[in-house]
């Protein structure tokens, strides 16, 4: 142990005599190099976010945020709200997961620059930020932060997708209760209850429950209060929803509205023997793609008050090839219809609608498009930070889900204009477009920052974010008659090109048809 301290004490002396020459010398792979610690350069890992400032700039984004957030302080010593709100924006798109992850962003002041900040403040800045205001001045704000982003898009056709995601918690954090938890069984979560459109992958809403509070009527009423705030021409086409949704509460709730909705049924014994009549023999099905089939029917189920229509999808059920000298792996739970003839074990679908301007086909189709919420629920929990940033009171929980939903909203938008044929997660869109390593530089008046980027396709990366600021710059110099929305429905409408088929979106004049033909 004393030669160990010997050893520790003789290495901080010859660091002190290597600082008082200024360099360290170190070896790695052979070489041998000359460390120089820098600390009061101007440098970030995220030197692209330039280019996401000049996009939150022109579409508004980043002003509005910071324009009256309910962060109230006395004291004039007290954080801008600004400082806290970029300092959360940055660590939300870095893809930090904890408070204490702020830390690492301290002496990023290139990042705070860019985004009009005066500094990165602390994590116990933000903790405390988010405690100021009430509930009410919370939800009223955050409510218009969202509406800001996703507003111009009701205007389209589109499926309003509802779905509800686990959060397992660790500590003693209010709401922190025992209920559906598949993946860790036991343990104390939160739900996420989430409404997004599900082509585009934007979230429009997102509530936290308790974690007993997992069904699927949990999360309604704040889907009800979201529909009846919308006029009529930006209600969904439909609204889509898996077995949890299948009750007749929610159906209910939906006819009243004359909303169209399409869900998911539980396999009961009606359900189960309405299934083996049509598969009896001489019983038509209609091809339904990837293998499925189709039937539908008209029924009335147990609890119900009406006839609704119901859509029956099977395929062939998958079984395990056998293994030599072992028995046959057990049937799947679909073998109830086992024997009848020759007919084959089935997986099926059950499904249900009020729509009656859709075939079973078409409805099958929709239904399977549904299968990429799981994708949207991996990326927000597992890249952005659903599954962290947790604190003890659950109001500021939820805060800071909206919060994050958010900002994924806005780089959602900003890489569709980088890639507007699809969808890029995170970890695939971040070493892309936000991470290169950013000097500034100042000569004279002139501030410049200098990108490197590390990437292999880092020529086509300089490309494209070129592109982008070029069309922000003309989109700033010729817009100046529009309004902020309707600068960010031109920056919508450039993003998801393909999913609008090249329409202009609304608000926006006939100098934004122009203005869409120059960014093309």
């Amino acid at each position: 142990m004393n030669d160990t301290v010997a050893c520790v004490q003789d290495g901080t002396e010859a660091v002190s005599n290597q600082a008082e020459i200024g360099r360290l010398l170190v070896r790695g792979g052979g070489e041998c190099f000359e460390v120089d610690w820098d600390g009061g350069a101007k440098v970030t890992p995220m030197g692209s976010v330039v280019f996401f400032a000049q996009y939150l700039k022109t579409g508004g984004l980043l002003d509005r945020l910071c324009e009256a957030p309910p962060l109230a302080y006395g004291s004039n010593n007290a954080p801008k709200a600004r400082d806290v709100l970029g300092t959360l924006v940055l660590s939300v798109l870095d893809g930090q997961t904890r408070y204490a992850h702020i830390n690492s962003l301290r002496a990023d002041r290139v990042g705070a620059e860019a985004l009009g900040m005066s500094r990165v403040v602390s994590e116990d800045s933000v903790r405390r930020a988010l405690k100021r205001g009430t509930p009410e001045a919370w939800d009223a704000w955050l409510a218009e932060q969202e509406r800001a982003v996703w507003e111009p898009l009701l205007a389209e056709p589109y499926v309003l997708d509802i779905d509800s995601t686990v959060k397992p918690l660790y500590g003693g954090q209010e709401g922190a209760e025992l209920g559906y938890n598949p993946k860790k069984p036991g343990r104390p979560s939160h739900n996420y209850h989430t409404f997004f459109i599900g082509a585009l992958r934007i979230v429009l809403g997102v509530e936290v429950h308790p974690g007993k509070e997992h069904s699927g009527g949990c999360g309604m009423p704040g889907l009800w209060a979201l529909l009846d705030s919308l006029p009529p021409q930006c209600r969904p086409r439909l609204i889509r929803g898996d077995v949890s949704y299948g009750s007749e509460q929610i159906m209910a709730q939906a006819e009243r509205r004359a909303q169209p909705y399409l869900f998911k049924l539980r396999r009961s014994a009606k359900v189960k023997s309405r299934f083996r009549e049509l598969t009896a023999p001489g019983e038509g099905w209609k091809d339904a793609g990837d293998g499925w089939q189709a039937s539908e029917c008209r029924l009335t189920l147990g609890g119900w008050t009406a006839e609704r229509r119901c859509v029956f999808l099977r395929r062939p059920a998958a079984r395990p090839p056998a293994r030599a000298g072992l028995p046959r792996p057990a049937e799947p739970e679909f073998d109830f219809v086992a024997g009848i003839g020759d007919v084959p074990d089935w997986e099926y679908v059950v499904l249900v609608t009020n729509d009656e301007t859709l075939d079973a086909v078409a409805l099958s189709q929709a239904y399977r498009d549904r299968a990429d919420c799981e994708n949207v629920f991996d990326e927000i929990k597992n890249q952005w930070g659903w599954a962290g940033f947790v604190t003890r009171d659950l109001r500021r929980c939820r805060i800071i889900a909206r919060l994050i939903a958010l900002v994924y909203n806005w780089w959602n938008v900003f890489t569709r204009l980088a890639q507007p044929e699809s969808h890029m997660e995170a970890v695939t869109s971040r070493p892309l477009l936000l991470h290169a390593v950013g000097r500034l530089v100042s000569t004279g008046r002139r501030k410049i920052i200098r990108l490197t980027s590390t990437h292999a396709l880092s020529g086509r990366i300089r490309l494209t974010l070129d592109r982008i600021g070029a069309f922000l710059n003309r989109l700033a110099r010729t817009a100046e008659q529009l309004s902020v929305e309707a600068v960010w429905a031109v920056i919508l409408s450039v993003a998801f090109v393909k999913w609008l088929r090249g329409k202009v979106l609304q608000p926006v004049s006939q100098g934004g048809q122009m203005l869409l033909q120059l960014a093309k």
